[in-house]
C-alpha cells in the first residue's frame, strides 16, 4: 500500500482553478492552495507526533484553514474528530477524554477555558486556530515543509470519528473509515450530478457528516466550487443565488429563505439543485418552496453512522415526504420485530448495509454488536416505509431523538443535567414540532415539595451546561409524569399533551 486512499482521490480529481469564495470577504482560495495548507497542516502535525490512527480533535469556528486541518489530519495519516462549536467545556471534556487525542485544536478566544480541560484529559498538545484562519495551528504549518506525499492508509483504516448517541448514555464515537467516506461521496457525486462547473453555497457547520462528509467531499471529487458562508444568514445566501448552481441545507434553511421577499423564479434561475436533509422537511414547506420558485427541493437521508443511504434522484421523479431511494451500492430493507422483511407501505425499522457504514463505535464493542444484524446489516433506530416504487418514507424513530435545526439532540443528556439543579425531582426530555427549526426541545420537570425552581430557572441553570440549540424551549411543571404499567416514562403521551 503506498496510496492515501481518501486524500489521493480527493487531490486528483479534475478541477476548476477556485475552490472556496468567502462570502464575507470575496476573498478567494483556489484548490492548488487548499492542498498546499494542508499539505503544511500535514506536516505540523507529524512535527508534533501525529502517527497513523491518532485522532486529532478541533473546536474552531468555520474557515479555509479549518478545512484544511481537516484534509492535513487525513494526509498525517491521522483521524478528524470535529467538535460541534457550542459544546461548553463540560462537554467538550468528555470527548476529549473518550477519544484521547494527541492534539486538541481550539478557539484561541477559548484557550483559557478549554486549555486545562485537554490537559486534565491527557491531551499531549493544544493548539488555535481562529476563524480567519490564524492561531499557533497556523504559525506551526506556516514554518513547516509541506508533507510531499500523503501517509499511506487503506480503505478500511480509519479517516474520522463523529460522536453521536442515542437517548441513553452519554455519546459514541461511530468510526468513519476512508472507504466509507470515499464511496459515499463518489456516488453522491455522480447522483446528484456535481461537476467542476458547479458552485456550492456552502452555509452548513463543518462538524457533522452533512456539512463537511458531504458537501466537501463532494464538491472536492466534482473539482467544483463553494461560497464559504460562516453561518446561515438567509438573506446572505439569497443574494449568493446569482453566483451559485446548489445549495445544500436543513429544512429550517428553507422556511427561513421563504420569508424573503426576493425568493422568485428570477433569484433562482441559475440554480440547478436545492437539496435537504439532516431532518425531515415538511409538506407545507415542500410545497411553499415549488410554488415560489418553480423547483422541487431533493431531500435524502442518512446518519452518523451510515453517511447517506438513500437520496431523491437529481433527474428523475421527486417525491415530496419521502426521502428517495436507496444509494447505488446500497441496501436497505423494513423489518419487523421478528427481523423479517414487511410488506410495501408497512410501517417497520430501517436497516441498511453497504461500503458507506462506519466500523463501530469506539470502545463499545457490545454497543457496536447490538446495533448490527447478521448479514452486514446495520438498524438505524429509524421507522420507516417504502412504496411500490422504492422510496423511503421516515415516519418515526425508535428512540426518542430530538432534531432541532439539523441538530441532533439526546434526551438523557438534558435530563441529566436538569435533575442535577436542587429542588428537580426527575425530567423528561422530548420533541415537540416547530415551523421554524422541524422539532424544539422541551422538557416536563417535577419539583420537590416547596422547591421554588421557576422554569426560567430550569433554562438558566442549562446555560453553560449544554449547547444553546439543547437547552430547553418549553418547560412544563408537572406533579407527576405519565408512565406505563412498566414504569417507563411515556414520552408520546408529552408530546400529545403539550403538542398543541
Amino acid at each position: 500500500m503506498d496510496t492515501n486512499h481518501l486524500v489521493d482521490a480527493l487531490r486528483q480529481a479534475p478541477h476548476a482553478a477556485t475552490f472556496a469564495i468567502d462570502a464575507a470577504t470575496g476573498a478567494v482560495t483556489t484548490h492548488g492552495a487548499l492542498w498546499d495548507m494542508a499539505a503544511r497542516h500535514a506536516a505540523a502535525l507529524i512535527g508534533l507526533g501525529v502517527q497513523p490512527g491518532c485522532r486529532v480533535a478541533l473546536q474552531v469556528e468555520k474557515s479555509i484553514a479549518g478545512l484544511a486541518c481537516y484534509l492535513g489530519t487525513v494526509m498525517a495519516g491521522a483521524v478528524h474528530l470535529p467538535l460541534n462549536t457550542a459544546y461548553p467545556g463540560a462537554e467538550v471534556a468528555y470527548f476529549l477524554t473518550d477519544a484521547a487525542p494527541r492534539v486538541f485544536i481550539c478557539d484561541p478566544a477559548r484557550l483559557a477555558e478549554l486549555a486545562p480541560v485537554a490537559q486534565a484529559a491527557g491531551v499531549t498538545h493544544v493548539l488555535t486556530l481562529n476563524a480567519d484562519g490564524a492561531g499557533s495551528l497556523a504559525d506551526a504549518a506556516a514554518e513547516a515543509a509541506p508533507l510531499t506525499r500523503p501517509v499511506p492508509r487503506g480503505p478500511d483504516d480509519l479517516a474520522a470519528f463523529l460522536y453521536t448517541s442515542g437517548t441513553t448514555g452519554r455519546s459514541k464515537g461511530a468510526m468513519l473509515s476512508h472507504d466509507a467516506l470515499l464511496s459515499n461521496a463518489l456516488t453522491l457525486r455522480d447522483l446528484w450530478q456535481f461537476t467542476d462547473n458547479n458552485t456550492l453555497i456552502h452555509a452548513l457547520p463543518v462538524f457533522h457528516t452533512h456539512g463537511l462528509f458531504v458537501a466537501i467531499n463532494v464538491t472536492l471529487l466534482a473539482g467544483g466550487a463553494i461560497i464559504l458562508h460562516r453561518s446561515f444568514d438567509p438573506a446572505a445566501v439569497l443574494a449568493d443565488f446569482g453566483r451559485a448552481t446548489a445549495l445544500m441545507g436543513v429544512p429550517t434553511f428553507y422556511v427561513r429563505l421563504l420569508d424573503q421577499p426576493g425568493l422568485t423564479p428570477d433569484a433562482v434561475a441559475g440554480m440547478r439543485v436545492f437539496i435537504s436533509g439532516s431532518a425531515p422537511m415538511l409538506m407545507d414547506t415542500h410545497a411553499r418552496w415549488q410554488a415560489r420558485t418553480g423547483h422541487t427541493v431533493l431531500e435524502r437521508y442518512g446518519m452518523t453512522e451510515t453517511n447517506m443511504t438513500t437520496s431523491n434522484p437529481c433527474v428523475g421523479l421527486r417525491k415530496p415526504g419521502t426521502v428517495g431511494l436507496p444509494l447505488p451500492g446500497v441496501d436497505l430493507r423494513i423489518v419487523d420485530d421478528a427481523g423479517q422483511a414487511v410488506a410495501a407501505g408497512t410501517p417497520g425499522g430501517i436497516e441498511v448495509r453497504g461500503p458507506n457504514l462506519f466500523q463501530g463505535y469506539w470502545q463499545m464493542p457490545d454497543k457496536t454488536a447490538a446495533d448490527m444484524r447478521p448479514g452486514g446489516w446495520f438498524a438505524t433506530g429509524d421507522i420507516g416505509t417504502q412504496d411500490g416504487d422504492g422510496y423511503v418514507t421516515i415516519v418515526g424513530r425508535s428512540k426518542d431523538l430530538i432534531i432541532t435545526g439539523g441538530f441532533n439532540v439526546y434526551p438523557k443528556e438534558v435530563e441529566s443535567v436538569i435533575d442535577a439543579l436542587d429542588g428537580v425531582v426527575e425530567s423528561a426530555a422530548f420533541g415537540l414540532p416547530d415551523a421554524d427549526l422541524g422539532e424544539v426541545v422541551a422538557v416536563a420537570v417535577v419539583l420537590a415539595p416547596g422547591a421554588v425552581l421557576t422554569a426560567e430557572g430550569i433554562v438558566g441553570g442549562t446555560a453553560g451546561r449544554l449547547a444553546r440549540f439543547k437547552q430547553p424551549r418549553q418547560v412544563h411543571l408537572m406533579d407527576a409524569l405519565p408512565r406505563n404499567t412498566m414504569g417507563k416514562v411515556q414520552k408520546a403521551a408529552l408530546r400529545a399533551m403539550f403538542g398543541a
